[in-house]
């Protein structure tokens, strides 16, 4: 049976919906203080939440906005943002459903976009961005934050086999290089990425994604077999725990002076 990559992102996601929504790996974070803070510093009018998974950047940022559209291809996982919202009284977040790629929004309709661990699903990186360009307003922001790649080739083919080994919905991360060139090509201005670790709990990222014991000593397997240069940089624990490196990077319609 084949399918298309949107409908096994809503499947796989949307079976899974209530984990991301309590998970406390995405409910918290420096980069969602930081983004907090840039969005509190200008506050905007609407801000568009994109690949909402969790609702955590909805979240987030509720209190600073006038309304947060909380956008994701999987219908279960709006679901359950939208009972979250009103269980905090948070009335100015609504829901969509639909793919990152054919946002259906008016042009230059929101001040703000952010994306955050969604990116590395999408289908077509480049639709995606040329669609945040679109239905920004001329002095908006594009803030994305996600896993990235290390870049370098050896470890880079390790990132992605693992991440796809975990979860078959992935794409790719790209380097923080290629996300710069990309926004540009989009016609976006980004400024510099602000890099960090990401300390990944093994038991609670392959529960999270309820990957298939398979596919999880797959996982295992793997890191057992890799050599130096890959294991000193995701740090491998005794329990399949390892680190890897993430990028929050802000962009612009209209170059910064």
């Amino acid at each position: 049976m084949t399918r298309s990559h949107e409908s096994l992102v809503a499947a796989q996601f949307g079976a899974h919906a209530q984990a991301y929504v309590e998970s406390k790996d995405h409910a918290q974070g420096a980069d969602l203080e930081r983004l907090a803070a840039l969005v509190a510093a200008r506050p905007p009018g609407r801000v568009l939440d994109l690949g909402c998974g969790g609702g955590h950047v909805s979240f987030t940022l509720a209190p600073h906005a006038r309304e947060i559209v909380a956008y994701d291809l999987s219908p279960d996982m709006l679901a359950a943002v939208a009972g979250v919202a009103a269980d905090r009284g948070l009335r100015n977040i609504v829901t969509e459903c639909g793919a990152a790629e054919a946002l259906p929004f008016p042009d230059e309709s929101f001040d703000v976009v952010a994306s955050r661990y969604s990116a590395h699903h999408w289908r077509d990186l480049a639709a995606g961005l040329a669609g945040i360009r679109r239905v920004l307003k001329p002095d908006g922001m594009a803030i994305i934050m996600d896993v990235v790649s290390p870049g370098e080739a050896l470890r880079d083919t390790f990132l992605q086999s693992v991440e796809l080994l975990r979860d078959p919905t992935h794409v790719r991360d790209y380097a923080p290089d290629e996300w710069i060139r990309a926004l540009r090509a989009a016609g976006l201005h980004p400024m510099a990425p602000v890099p960090a670790r990401l300390r990944l709990h093994f038991a609670t990222w392959i529960a999270r994604s309820g990957t298939p014991d398979v596919q999880v000593q797959a996982i295992l397997a793997l890191q057992g077999h890799m050599p130096k240069p890959v294991t000193d940089h995701f740090a491998f624990e005794p329990d399949g725990t390892m680190t890897v490196d993430t990028m929050m990077i802000e962009a612009t319609r209209e170059a910064v002076a």
